[in-house]
């Protein structure tokens, strides 16, 4: 447990009123991200990365994590109301909460939503006060060759994540690899990749990428699927009735616990604790038959463990410097922009930092408590914004963000570049994460290669001879071979089965 005086520093920061202001931003614009369908908490983060240049690095991060957990709550709206998932997580609750609402019951499924995301929310933050500072501790014992270990161990999970095929998976992983070797060789100087353009030479700029693969694809993919939404009902009545308190506060239980222990996990999103989430609550249920006819435990519980699965997630990023998904990865991004390095020095060299985001995550999943109840169906009207006005302002932003990030227009025309290589990557079914992971971590893991190469003279096995670093390489072996053969089983299974058809 941290000091007393470290927390109530941290609240002071975060109580300033421009950090108040920004936080109020971010979850505000989560929100909207949330409700607006087709674009999630990813595109959200990457889109308005270049607006974050020119602020305090703390005022910053506030900003970009509002923006994170604030969609979870915003995707809830529009999954009930008209039966439409703002983001994926969301998905799950369209099963029981669009019911609901055709029951006249919208409110009630938006009420148990929103006070069970805030419950996963907070009592996750209380989790990574806890968590952080000790796993923090821990990894202070870790040199070149354990952080090298640990990068492996993070680009390991990128199994979880390669989706039906290993692999298109592989071939996004390697593509994220090959990208975070341009410009300059980190220890000799040599110059790779970059076919005579001195705009290279310094690398690929990681905002660009995010931008361009995230904004721009999914513009791109919502021209293709414009359609007309149909009209939210009017929601009233936003407590549950006076039987159903129970099993509903059962399943926020479980859906916390859930949520925030499979956010731990590096490779996961925030989509397996809600399926997870609503399995369970199926399978506990005592008529299990109600479930996808309007059932408030199936909207409490994956509401709960997607929300509560934010917390978890930037546990990891804090005290370890792994991302556990794409939009975490964008955050990362985004640390490394203003100069900072998530880790285990990060709680010991910026405390103020670190205490100020998360007493904000605290402030902000408030503020997005009061948002929520009393002003859900103002937010659904905003679904109904056409897509030919939304997607030239996104477009707009895109273009003006990767412009200002080092005043080139070379930079817009690579951003659409990635703009449509993400568009040709969903289109072909290769999975995003994979590219963006590795090369987040593809910079990070070279330098912690050669440094620990240079400290054991030139012997890799020597990496296994240490023992945390050996641990986790072990460890990163095992997740990478049974990721491998499960992904192999389900393409036999699935071939056994056309086979059969």
């Amino acid at each position: 447990m941290p000091a007393f005086d470290v927390i109530a520093q941290g609240f002071a920061t975060a109580f300033t009123w421009y950090n108040l202001l920004y936080c109020l931003l971010g979850v505000t614009i989560g929100m909207l991200v949330g409700v607006l369908p087709g674009l999630g908490p990813t595109t959200g983060v990457a889109v308005l990365l270049p607006i974050t240049f020119g602020m305090e690095p703390v005022s910053a991060i506030i900003m970009l994590c509002g923006i994170y957990y604030g969609a979870m709550y915003g995707g809830t709206i529009t999954s009930v109301l008209i039966n439409t998932p703002g983001e994926a997580a969301s998905v799950i609750t369209c099963l029981d909460g669009s019911p609901m609402a055709k029951q006249g019951r919208a409110g009630a499924a938006l009420g148990i939503s929103g006070l069970g995301s805030f419950i996963g929310g907070t009592v996750s933050i209380l989790g990574l006060i806890f968590v952080g500072p000790p796993l923090a501790q821990w990894a202070l014992r870790f040199g070149p060759p354990e952080f090298f270990a640990l990068m492996v161990l993070g680009l390991s999970t990128v199994i979880g994540l390669m989706g039906k095929s290993v692999i298109r998976g592989l071939v996004s992983a390697f593509l994220g690899l090959n990208l975070a070797m341009v410009g300059m060789d980190p220890v000799s100087g040599s110059v790779r990749f970059t076919f005579g353009q001195m705009n290279l030479m310094n690398g690929i700029d990681f905002v660009i990428v995010a931008m361009g693969l995230f904004g721009l694809s999914e513009i791109l993919l919502g021209i293709e699927n414009m359609a007309t939404a149909e009209k939210p009902p009017k929601v009233k009545g936003m407590l549950p009735r006076k039987e159903e308190w129970s099993p509903s506060m059962k399943a926020i239980g479980r859906g916390t616990v859930l949520g925030f222990l499979i956010g731990l996990i590096p490779g996961t999103n925030s989509v397996i604790p809600a399926m997870l989430s609503y399995s369970v609550e199926k399978k506990m249920a005592k008529d299990p038959s109600r479930f996808g006819k309007g059932a408030i435990e199936g909207v409490a519980g994956p509401e709960t463990a997607n929300n509560a699965y934010c917390g978890g997630a930037l546990i990891p990023l804090f005290t370890l410097g792994i991302p556990s998904s794409p939009t975490i990865a964008i955050i990362l991004g985004a640390f490394m922009m203003h100069g900072l390095t998530p880790g285990p020095m990060l709680f010991e060299q910026n405390p103020v930092f670190v205490w100020g985001v998360i007493a904000s995550m605290f402030i902000g999943n408030f503020m997005l408590l009061i948002m929520n109840l009393p002003l859900a169906g103002w937010w659904a009207k905003i679904a109904m914004v056409p897509p030919k006005l939304l997607y030239p302002v996104i477009l707009i932003i895109s273009a003006l963000g990767a412009y200002t990030a080092n005043n080139n227009l070379f930079d817009v025309g690579i951003m659409f570049a990635f703009g449509v290589l993400g568009y040709l990557m969903k289109k072909a079914d290769i999975p995003m994460a994979p590219i963006v992971l590795t090369f987040v971590l593809g910079k990070m893991l070279e330098s912690s290669l050669l440094q620990s190469l240079k400290l054991l003279d030139g012997s890799f096995l020597g990496l296994f001879q240490r023992p945390i670093s050996g641990t986790l390489l072990s460890l990163a072996l095992i997740i990478i071979v049974f990721g491998l053969i499960s992904g192999l089983r389900k393409k036999r299974s699935g071939f056994a089965a056309d086979v059969e058809m």
